[in-house]
């Protein structure tokens, strides 16, 4: 079935990284609030909620998925982008409508059951 009732508001795309990768994240991060002009979220170099690598999160709003979207495509170098949407429904926004730029990981969705 369908969903018709759900409305992307923004997207989050959370860049992965680990200590041999942290200045390439870093530089991808800023060049997308740079060039794009994304909400560009702290550089967590520890595990942050569903996510199983050290991550970055860049915010934008919905209407801006068709510059973002190509751009890291472009420009992510081998880095992995988890993109999802915000409609309100975490667990689904994080299981259901979920985009992976490289290779996907299992995320740590328990918080999103309770």
């Amino acid at each position: 079935m369908t969903q018709v009732t759900t409305k992307i508001t923004a997207y989050h795309a959370h860049v992965y990284f680990d200590a041999n990768s942290l200045n390439q994240a870093v530089e991808l991060c800023e060049k997308a609030h740079d060039s794009l002009g994304v909400e560009m979220g702290r550089v967590h170099q520890k595990l942050v909620g569903p996510h199983p690598e050290w991550s970055c999160q860049l915010s934008f709003s919905a209407p801006e998925i068709g510059k973002v979207l190509p751009w890291l495509i472009l420009n992510r170098k081998g880095l992995t982008v988890f993109i999802h949407p915000v409609t309100g429904n975490d667990l689904d926004d994080h299981t259901k409508y979920i985009m992976w730029l490289g290779d996907s990981k299992p995320l740590n969705i328990e918080q999103f059951l309770q």
